[in-house]
């Protein structure tokens, strides 16, 4: 008899989206590296994909999260790490970047 193993839910994909032409890959590399140090190994991968025409998006697992066009311009940290929290673990703490809920819940 072989046994079965419970299902995995597959981690998280990233693709950050950045217009080559209008010189954003630095600006699309660092936060790639903010969501990388905040989100580790709960991501299954963050990529990053180059094209033009004034493009900057951001999907998790295929739902867009960030348009600069629609969103106004790019993200700060704060609102990307937010807006992936609340797809990965709506629980999930961010310290300073929620504004310090756990000292204020304490006081």
């Amino acid at each position: 008899m072989t046994e079965t193993k419970p299902e995995t839910k597959p981690l998280p994909r990233i693709a950050i989206t950045y217009c080559s032409m209008c010189n954003w890959l630095l600006r699309s590399a660092w936060m790639a590296q903010e969501l990388l140090q905040t989100f580790g190994q709960d991501l299954g991968e963050v990529v990053l994909i180059p094209r033009t025409g004034g493009i900057f998006q951001i999907h998790y697992d295929g739902e867009l999260i960030w348009d600069r066009t629609v969103d106004g311009g790019f993200p700060d940290v704060k609102q990307l790490k937010q807006r992936v929290r609340d797809r990965l673990d709506p629980a999930r703490d961010l310290g300073h970047l929620d504004g310090h809920k756990a000292q204020a819940a304490e006081a």
